[in-house]
């Protein structure tokens, strides 16, 4: 890869759509994955994912910051929270995640999502 590499979500290099128009992950590569995922009002992992993925919580790996709008994860072993703007998250696999409130959720995430709401 070149010295600099310039690239922009305005110009993404794959647009992944969630189930229902529920939002969608616009991907960059810069020799790895970074994602910007835009969750509208009503998206549910488990409802607008898991289809895709065909498993029963999601697999993929989440580190990433919240620029607007919250949402709720909730762990497979029961564990909890809901995030906001200007949170930081690092999720494991294994949950699942809605939109709180009437607002989207707008996250960059540059975590190992390879394959993540990929059809």
């Amino acid at each position: 890869m070149a010295g600099l590499v310039h690239k922009s979500f305005a110009a993404p290099d794959e647009v992944r759509p969630f189930e229902g128009g529920t939002g969608q992950m616009e991907v960059v590569d810069l020799g790895g994955e970074l994602g910007r995922a835009t969750f509208q009002p009503g998206w549910q992992w488990s409802k607008h994912v898991k289809p895709m993925a065909q498993t029963e919580s999601c697999q993929a790996a989440h580190t990433g910051y919240v620029v607007s709008g919250r949402m709720k994860i909730v762990m497979d072993d029961g564990q909890e929270d809901e995030i906001g703007p200007g949170d930081i998250v690092d999720v494991r696999p294994g949950h699942d995640a809605w939109v709180v409130g009437q607002e989207p959720c707008v996250m960059i995430d540059w975590g190992s999502h390879e394959g993540y709401a990929k059809r």
